[in-house]
């Protein structure tokens, strides 16, 4: 259940109730990360602070241990309230720090969309250099390594009237 303003301030020293109030709807907007950041421990150490008070008052009220130390600090009687405030404070910081994060991740991934776009887009245009105040020599054609046979009219026009006479010859024999 949250604990309202007013409450918190009853409940917590000017001090931490200045830590207390950053972490609230707007002013937690004003405050850079690396202060988010340096505030998250603080933060920790305030509630695990009050945790252990209230847990050792328990005890001490079940006679399960000794009292510790000479005496408890003003701030002791509503201790539970307390690690409620100081927790609720963390789950606010955590959830804007995470806010942060996923909004700093999220213009990473737009940007690098973006160029990745860019590139795609230009690699569709191939630009040619251009050719320069002078033509080069241009394509050579390579010397083909196959042998020439070369057969000389003669010796074609012999081979074709042999096959000519060779069909005569089978078709006079009249099989």
């Amino acid at each position: 259940m949250p604990v309202p303003s007013k409450l918190e301030r009853s409940l917590l020293s000017h001090e931490e109730y200045e830590t207390i109030r950053l972490t609230h709807h707007p002013a937690i907007y004003d405050v850079e990360v690396a202060e988010l950041e340096a505030m998250r421990p603080r933060l920790r150490k305030m509630r695990d602070k009050e945790r252990t008070l209230g847990r050792q008052r328990r005890r001490e009220g079940r006679g399960k241990a000794e009292a510790r130390g000479a005496s408890f600090p003003g701030t002791v009687e509503r201790t539970s309230e307390r690690k409620q405030v100081f927790a609720a404070a963390l789950k606010r910081l955590n959830k804007e720090l995470g806010r942060l994060h996923n909004l700093a991740a999220r213009t990473a991934h737009v940007e690098a969309a973006r160029k990745a776009l860019a590139l795609h887009r230009t690699a569709n245009f191939t630009t040619y250099p251009p050719a320069g105040a002078t033509a080069n020599d241009g394509m050579v054609p390579n010397a083909s390594r196959r042998r020439r046979k070369i057969v000389t009219g003669a010796k074609i026009g012999r081979v074709s009237q042999a096959t000519k006479v060779a069909q005569a010859m089978r078709d006079s024999r009249g099989m």
